[in-house]
């Protein structure tokens, strides 16, 4: 690949795209104001210097991201290049131009993701966007998930196993045929194996499924042992089906000698073997990194989570902004001629904000961070790396707006300390029985002196030991009132239902403690809860994700695929958005009042 710039966009196609699209497209404007993005440098990494010549990566990039633009497949897209009179223009082609293969899309997305490259293009476009200040640090950004569904099958555990030891079976068949032949009866596992397991109905009779998945766990038990044995290549133990296999045998069975001396492979059961955590478990043999997870009592999927982060400033923060950049760039002028009158008597442009009754202009919601991840990761251990991945684009903002899935008390202090931002988020509440009830006494009706190491509760007793300790990997105080003290009291009822010993409280380090009171404190206020409001909007970018770029469906399969598929789909939704604020009139119209309205304004008059 040798980089060259964007070609010219011929006379023709300008005079016919012009004259089709007068508003322009998001096409268009990608060519005429985002060329920068799609320059082929950026790939060069992903490139050999030497061989065939390859198709430009930055007119690949752009085809990709108009394709999603448009939610279209990789042929859709190839043929919207040969046809589509905005896609020439932003390419630079002539009309008569045939465009190229769309086979030549996936190759080129697949040297992306094998040198690392599958968000440059985001990052380009929002370095970009930075220079010509669109999007910036301080401000307000929000950001919110959603879930992904993986581009495979849900399957059960007994037909994970059985489509385990098929795909192993199929990737041996096409790389060790002769081996293969000589190790297995390849009519009698063909039978068994030679269809998804998926394509045909799994017995109804639990006995007859108990003894099917036996079948599966002894065929994947031989055959990983003949894998292993001496004979065998070294390099078949390397493929990527036959360390699947290896997993998903391990987790699902258990193989143990019973009294008699046999070897046994049976089911793993949860209360008697135990089965791996969510997040290690393996749930299909085509793609390793999609997870089984569940979101309230409603929702279940297989596949991975998507975190968008947008920015999400007023017109009263994007006028107080330019007021400020205009009379900055003023001083400045005013400086440098050295009189108040003007540079060389040239009419001056008038300033945004010169009419009183003009609102101030505002900037597009942008995004400016995109993250995927397996669906087994809580939110809340994606806030500070997304916090992270900001600053060092330089892109923190003022005040970031989440909900209540991203913040704890480590969280909030964090953002504080190290990121310099408020995080404006709904902290969860006390789980005490006394604060869930309303009734009683909660932490906060005792008294914490730090200093001293000791709480006094509402009747004015003392706490008899101050404990740090570590539960669940997370540092605590915990603290205890003596036994005889608390079964003397008046209010016990109100405190604790202890039936041995006194109340104990579990508190967290003094800054975390105080971070988290003042959080909850904030948040019941009428004030902060009108200001929270501005994170709805999130909903509504998520939707315009889903709608738009198909977000909620990964097109391939494997996390670094799912992670190009949602920052290309990101810059997409970036693109429409630009595109729109490019070309609509500086002042929306009015809507129009319905005519229902109207009559009922007259028959007022």
């Amino acid at each position: 690949m040798r980089p060259r710039p964007a070609p010219r966009v011929p006379d023709q196609t300008v005079s016919v795209a012009r004259a089709a699209f007068p508003k322009g497209s998001p096409a268009m404007s990608a060519r005429d104001e985002l060329a920068d993005v799609f320059g082929d440098e950026q790939f060069a990494a992903a490139f050999g210097t030497r061989g065939a010549p390859a198709e430009s990566p930055g007119a690949l990039a752009l085809v990709t991201v108009l394709q999603y633009v448009e939610n279209l497949t990789d042929r859709q897209a190839g043929s919207m290049v040969a046809r589509a009179i905005d896609w020439k223009y932003a390419l630079g082609l002539e009309l008569t131009d045939p465009g190229f293969d769309p086979s030549v899309l996936s190759k080129f997305r697949a040297r992306l993701v094998e040198h690392g490259l599958e968000r440059v293009v985001f990052e380009r476009l929002v370095e970009v966007l930075a220079a010509t200040g669109m999007v910036g640090a301080g401000g307000k950004q929000r950001t919110d998930s959603t879930h992904v569904v993986s581009a495979v099958r849900d399957l059960n555990r007994l037909e994970l196993a059985g489509e385990s030891v098929r795909a192993c079976l199929e990737a041996l068949a096409a790389a060790a045929p002769d081996w293969l032949a000589s190790v297995i009866d390849v009519s009698e596992w063909s039978t068994r194996y030679g269809a998804r397991v998926d394509s045909w109905r799994l017995p109804s009779s639990a006995t007859k499924r108990e003894r099917l998945a036996q079948l599966y766990g002894s065929d994947a038990l031989a055959l990983l042992r003949a894998i292993h044995a001496a004979p065998a290549p070294d390099w078949l133990r390397e493929l990527p089906p036959v360390q699947i296999l290896r997993t998903v045998l391990i987790q699902n069975y258990y193989i143990h000698t019973n009294a008699r001396g046999r070897e046994v492979i049976s089911r793993r059961e949860p209360e008697k073997h135990g089965l791996p955590p969510a997040h290690h478990r393996v749930s299909s043999p085509y793609d390793t990194h999609a997870r089984w997870a569940a979101k309230g009592e409603d929702l279940f999927w297989c596949g991975y989570k998507l975190h968008l982060t947008e920015t999400c400033d007023t017109t009263e923060d994007t006028t107080e902004d330019t007021a400020e950049d205009t009379a900055e760039d003023t001083a400045e002028d005013t400086a440098e001629d050295g009189n108040d009158h003007g540079n060389d008597g040239d009419q001056a442009e008038p300033a945004l904000l010169s009419e009183p009754d003009r609102p101030g202009p505002r900037r597009p919601n942008l995004i400016t961070n995109v993250a995927t991840t397996a669906s087994t990761v809580p939110d809340v251990k994606m806030t500070t790396p997304i916090h992270r991945e900001l600053a060092r684009r330089h892109l923190l903002p003022a005040e970031h707006y989440v909900d209540s899935g991203y913040p704890c008390a480590e969280v909030i202090e964090q953002a504080h300390r190290q990121f310099g931002l408020t995080l404006v988020t709904p902290a969860l509440l006390d789980t005490s029985r006394q604060a869930r009830a309303g009734a009683g006494f909660d932490k906060t009706a005792f008294t914490i002196e730090w200093q001293t190491r000791q709480v006094s509760c509402p009747q004015g007793q003392t706490s008899a030991t101050w404990s740090p300790a570590r539960q669940r990997g997370t540092e605590v105080i915990v603290v205890k009132f003596d036994t005889a003290t608390c079964r003397a009291c008046p209010v016990r009822d109100r405190c604790t239902t202890a039936a041995r010993g006194g109340r104990q409280l579990t508190l967290r380090p003094q800054e975390l403690h105080q971070a988290l009171a003042r959080a909850r404190a904030e948040q019941t206020t009428d004030t902060w809860k009108s200001k929270y409001a501005i994170r709805a909007g999130a909903e509504a970018t998520i939707h315009q994700a889903v709608t738009t770029g198909g977000m909620r469906r990964a097109r391939y399969r494997g996390l670094p695929k799912v992670t190009l598929q949602h920052a290309f789909a990101a810059t997409a939704i970036n693109l429409v958005r630009l595109h729109e604020w490019w070309t609509r009139p500086p002042l929306q119209p009015v809507r129009k009042a319905s005519h229902l309205t109207r009559l009922g304004h007259a028959l007022a008059a």
